[in-house]
């Protein structure tokens, strides 16, 4: 008999990735990911439902970010999501690599993208919710929700990508500097960049 390991959850996440990785989400079995993690099938079924949730078993992100909404300093809708957001990138951080292994599985099966576009869905909920708790009106939360997920999606893949390894944090606040420009005139936005304003000159 072999020698019981701990964190058998830990160890069918990791063999899972490596093999959706390696022969492909569809082409995996319940039964091979066991196999490489060390346990029974049984096992498998005592942490996931089947092998999709291995890549969609819920987590602690929305909790946090629900709570670094609700403890937020009262800014600008936009400056409380990124707070909440870098907050949150811990969460991410923290298992980095399998992080990126998950992508790339998504990435690789159209099935599997729209589960997570729906996942998304969810923390632009989150985001609104909190921030109607916060006294703003729904068409403001909603609006602001939307634009804060779609720039931490930016900044998620940016970060996955990232050759420099700088942290999702700073991509997230990078990201998000940049959605407050959108409405600003070209020029205004890049002497925003130099820190000076349009028609004044930099002086030495």
């Amino acid at each position: 008999m072999s020698r019981w390991k701990p964190d058998a959850r830990g160890r069918l996440e990791k063999a899972a990735m490596e093999l959706y990785n390696d022969k492909g989400f569809e082409a995996t079995t319940v039964a091979e990911i066991a196999a490489r993690a060390e346990v029974t099938e049984r096992t498998f079924y005592r942490h996931f439902v089947d092998k999709r949730e291995v890549l969609f078993q819920p987590n602690a992100l929305a909790d946090v970010l629900a709570r670094a909404m609700a403890t937020a300093a009262p800014l600008a809708p936009l400056e409380m999501i990124t707070h909440a957001l870098t907050e949150a990138a811990p969460v991410f951080e923290e298992r980095a690599e399998l992080v990126r292994q998950r992508q790339a599985v998504i990435a690789a099966n159209p099935e599997l993208q729209e589960r997570e576009l729906a996942k998304l869905a969810s923390l632009v909920s989150t985001l609104a919710h909190a921030l109607r708790e916060r006294g703003l009106d729904s068409t403001t939360a909603a609006l602001a929700a939307e634009i804060g997920i779609a720039a931490f999606k930016a900044a998620f893949d940016r970060w996955i990508n990232d050759p420099d390894q700088h942290t999702l944090a700073q991509h997230i606040r990078e990201t998000l500097d940049a959605a407050k420009h959108l409405t600003t005139p070209a020029e205004h936005a890049a002497a925003a960049d130099d820190g000076s304003l349009p028609g004044q000159e930099n002086v030495a």
